[in-house]
């Protein structure tokens, strides 16, 4: 490696993933995950065993970042880690292995905004192209749902987001409601394709602005499928296509007529798609022609850097490293964190 080389380990561990990656000058050398599976015999993840994991995962996911990279610890210029927004057992297994090993090799540490990061993994150097300012960005994940408006990689703002329930979590919901294992919202999106997305009607939140409410249909779609299946047992077996077409094609609905707006109201020609949500074909589908519609350009991140991964921690803490954005050891992780805020 150059001396003058700018070389970034990254971590993440906001989940119940955790993750590596080693940046060089900007480009991906490593990008590693370890995805933990046991939480799906539980039906979703448990905060206390992803912690115990994390700390089990963490020192063989760097190692192999490391070694598939071939970079030595020495050579690191930087150690980027995930603060927050997260699960704060997690987050707190990650910080502080980043901390311990930038104490032990005496280098500078740069926090990074779990949602910020998922933005900037569209500027990853890979064979899609890199989306130009004024960008507008509908973020959508497990834990998060929010539409940004980008005028530089540190110069933003949040025009909306959900006001209580994600609409990932949505997904994964309603799938646990319908008897499909966790994670449920792939299964959506796979029963969805071949059912009719108008079989069934269920109610769209009215809420002002940009901002987001998944909480109201989430009780819709609990209501309804009470009531079916009490009239009949076997409803959800025989109708299981159609039920999963009609509410992916709500909430995908009601996620893109916020970002339709949004490009009405601020003219921007480029728009993109980012969080683990980003990976449901039909979501995907209807970006692009909402693009079409308006004459903008499309940017959807490949699916390694849309869901949990350390690469989109690293292109931060590059971005960040380069601009003199550096961190400290009395940084805490936090659960909440307010986007704003942290740039301030």
């Amino acid at each position: 490696m150059k001396n003058d080389s700018i070389i970034i380990l990254a971590i993440e561990s906001s989940c119940d993933d955790t993750a590596a990656a080693i940046i060089k000058d900007g480009k991906i050398l490593a990008n590693i995950v370890a995805t933990q599976q046991i939480h799906e015999k539980y039906g979703g993840v448990v905060p206390e065993l992803a912690s115990r994991a994390h700390q089990q995962n963490i020192v063989p996911v760097v190692n192999e970042a490391l070694s598939l990279a071939q970079v030595e610890l020495q050579e690191i210029t930087a150690i980027a880690y995930t603060q927050g927004p997260g699960l704060l057992g997690s987050l707190l297994v990650g910080s502080s292995f980043a901390k311990g090993l930038a104490l032990a090799l005496n280098k500078p540490l740069v926090n990074v905004h779990h949602m910020q990061a998922h933005i900037l993994a569209h500027f990853i150097e890979s064979e899609s192209s890199i989306p130009q300012f004024p960008f507008l960005c509908l973020t959508v994940s497990g834990g998060h749902t929010q539409i940004v408006l980008l005028n530089d990689y540190f110069d933003f703002e949040i025009l909306g987001e959900t006001l209580d329930d994600a609409a990932g979590e949505a997904f994964d919901k309603s799938a646990k409601l319908l008897g499909l294992p966790y994670p449920g919202g792939p299964l959506i999106d796979k029963y969805a394709q071949h059912g009719n997305p108008h079989k069934y009607k269920f109610p769209k939140p009215q809420i002002a602005n940009y901002d987001y409410s998944f909480s109201g249909l989430k009780t819709a779609i609990l209501n309804f499928i009470n009531r079916e299946v009490q009239m009949q047992p076997d409803f959800v077996e025989k109708n299981i296509e159609d039920i999963c077409a009609s509410i992916q094609f709500t909430i995908i609905n009601i996620l893109l007529n916020k970002l339709e707006k949004a490009i009405l109201q601020y003219q921007v020609k480029h728009i993109g798609l980012a969080g683990g949500v980003a990976a449901n074909s039909e979501l995907r589908k209807q970006v692009n022609l909402l693009g079409k519609k308006h004459n903008c350009k499309v940017y959807i991140p490949p699916f390694e850097y849309c869901t949990d991964n350390a690469a989109m921690i690293g292109m931060v803490g590059y971005l960040k490293f380069v601009r003199g954005k550096i961190g400290s050891q009395a940084q805490a992780a936090t659960a909440r964190m307010d986007f704003d805020l942290y740039h301030k």
